[in-house]
């Protein structure tokens, strides 16, 4: 009788240690490393109006998206946002699968910035194996520690930029001149700092495997005509290092792999569709002069039915896609739409409650209100206040106010009316602010005059 069985519920995370390699899509990975981390860097640097942006000033709960100044009233237009930016994810997944996560996903953009630096201080893959086989010396000491070094200095400024797009950055750079950072930007600064150390640095696939959940419901959005990193199995098989055309068994795809999978079992959800199994078995199939695309972006039902490239392309177009596609453009035009009716001007009218209607000489009828006006631009205007929705309901405080650039103002303004207007208690009527400098900024509320009994 057999004795008893262990079962690990964990097991230690092996090594990976991911293989350069040269090609058309590590190439195209770089070129994404380049563009996304030139905006993430450069933006909150970039000028606007005289200052940054793009800016969310929790603050002064004032959001700054280069021409577009936002409050927190207007917190739909930044989540129809997101919206898109979903809709976006989930079209281009159904058409071409994860490339979102093996080109332009930040966990992917900072590990290959991770793996470079490393590669400068500890050589290539052999060279970072046996590295790390050495006892300890003060040559792998300096080495290490040199790594570590370049990782926590960009880890800082990526953990610096991030929050220059919540506290002005030009005010963060002086504090850090200065040394005069606060404690909340200190723990904000470094905890995104530490979670850049440590995602790019030491978890890598890890992220990508166990802590993101677009791999774990990413098969929902595909079906047999998405692209994904295939396998010519029928081309490839048997594997022998002699085999004339097919799979010489070399490795190559699994040593090149960020994740540690051999793509030759087949779609597994660890895949990130980064294409670097790609370049690698390119660049054997030319060594050994045999045709290119025994690993390629191909679709599953292309590979079952043996689908020409043109055939694969007009497939793309099927009702999924046609939908999201359908769904993403109406919402960005509802978006679009929306933004530019959007009237540049808030207004709330507000009664003062502790002074209800009351007669005054000559037996008019006076209210007072507060008027909490909001003037969204980045220009200066001087507007005029108006009433109706009574006989002789007038105006009589200021009738004009002037608000700088994206300024708020509480504003008393007294309305009076003639003896016996309106009914006895309340009254409807609206309140209108105008733009002296521009008649197409104009907004009209609706508030109560009351007339005492």
């Amino acid at each position: 009788m057999n004795g008893p069985q262990v079962i690990k519920m964990y097991a230690a995370r092996e090594e990976i240690y991911p293989r350069e390699i040269k090609g058309r899509y590590a190439s195209l990975r770089w070129v994404f490393v380049w563009l996304t981390q030139l905006a993430f860097y450069g933006l909150p640097w970039l000028n606007w109006n005289g200052r940054q942006a793009l800016l969310f000033d929790l603050g002064a709960r004032k959001f700054y998206i280069f021409g577009l100044v936002l409050w927190p009233q207007d917190f739909i237009y930044l989540a129809v946002l997101l919206v898109m930016c979903a809709w976006l994810l989930f079209l281009v997944t159904a058409v071409a699968g994860r490339v979102w996560c093996g080109f332009a996903c930040p966990q992917t953009v900072y590990t290959e910035i991770f793996l470079w630096i490393e590669r400068q201080f500890e050589g290539r893959r052999s060279a970072r194996i046996a590295l790390d086989r050495q006892p300890p010396s003060l040559k792998k000491f300096a080495r290490k520690g040199g790594k570590h070094l370049a990782w926590g200095a960009v880890a800082l400024w990526t953990g610096f930029t991030f929050v220059g797009y919540f506290t002005p950055v030009d005010v963060l750079a002086n504090e850090v001149r200065t040394l005069t950072f606060g404690p909340w930007e200190w723990f904000w600064v470094l905890f995104y700092s530490f979670a850049t150390y440590g995602n790019a640095g030491w978890l890598r696939e890890q992220v990508c495997k166990y802590m993101c959940p677009y791999a774990r419901f990413q098969s929902s959005m595909f079906d047999r005509d998405s692209l994904i990193i295939t396998y010519d199995a029928k081309r490839g098989e048997p594997r022998s290092p002699r085999s004339q055309g097919g799979c010489i068994d070399c490795s190559m795809c699994v040593q090149v792999c960020p994740t540690g999978i051999d793509i030759r079992k087949g779609l597994q959800y660890e895949c990130i569709g980064c294409a670097a199994c790609v370049d690698a078995c390119n660049s054997v199939m030319d060594k050994v002069a045999q045709p290119r695309g025994l690993i390629r972006y191909s679709t599953d039902r292309a590979m079952a039915e043996g689908l020409s490239v043109e055939q694969i392309r007009r497939r793309a177009m099927r009702p999924r896609v046609l939908v999201y596609t359908g769904l993403l453009c109406a919402v960005a035009l509802a978006f679009l739409a929306a933004l530019w009716l959007r009237t540049p001007l808030k207004m709330d009218v507000i009664r003062d409650r502790g002074s209800m209607g009351r007669e005054v000489e000559d037996g008019a009828i006076e209210n007072v209100y507060r008027l909490q006006i909001m003037n969204t631009t980045e220009q200066a205007h001087t507007y005029r206040i108006s009433a109706d929705g009574l006989p002789t309901l007038a105006v009589v405080s200021d009738v004009e106010v002037t608000l700088g650039p994206t300024e708020t103002r509480a504003v008393p303004v007294r309305l009076r009316t003639a003896h016996g207007a309106g009914q006895k208690g309340s009254n409807r009527i609206e309140v209108s602010l105008q733009a002296i400098d521009d008649l197409s900024i104009y907004v009209r509320e609706e508030a109560v005059f009351i007339v005492p009994r």
